[in-house]
């Protein structure tokens, strides 16, 4: 039986790989120092709801980190699913469900209106996942970004 409990300090090292191997998924280099580093902060700053899944052999195998942000229109807090992901050796074993029923009671717990993610639509593991879980594909909004790291000049 799979355990599954809040992320602490304590778990920074298994939790740092993790989001390491999650960040290379979606095509970036591997910098382990600097996930440190921005894990210690979100937990430290109590920035984020990190949750950690550790299989019965008590091997970190996943996680999922959630952001709090509000609805004006719904004037309650709502839930964003930022990073799920789950290690690749690990993956068909319900660890991922698991980890989204984590979310939802959370957005129970903090009586959130409930929980928004994206993924890109290649990533056809989580593109069949979601929907599995329960979430709606939105297609009544478009949703836009503007990404300040960019170098290209206008």
């Amino acid at each position: 039986m799979a355990e599954i409990r809040k992320a602490s300090i304590e778990d920074l090292e298994v939790l740092a790989t993790l989001f390491d191997n999650y960040r290379i998924f979606y095509k970036k280099a591997s910098d382990l120092e600097n996930a440190r580093k921005f894990l210690f902060s979100r937990i430290t700053n109590n920035e984020s709801e990190i949750f950690i899944c550790f299989s019965k052999e008590n091997v970190a195998v996943g996680f999922v980190q959630l952001y709090p942000l509000f609805s004006s229109t719904r004037m309650r807090r709502l839930w964003l699913l930022n990073d799920l992901y789950v290690d690749e050796h690990h993956r068909g074993n319900g660890y991922s469900k698991k980890l989204i029923e984590r979310a939802k009671e959370l957005c129970k717990s903090t009586n959130a209106c409930g929980l928004t993610l994206e993924t890109s639509k290649e990533n056809s593991i989580g593109n069949r996942l979601y929907p599995a879980a329960g979430s709606l594909l939105d297609n009544e909004h478009n949703y836009y970004s503007w990404d300040n790291t960019t170098t290209e000049s206008t």
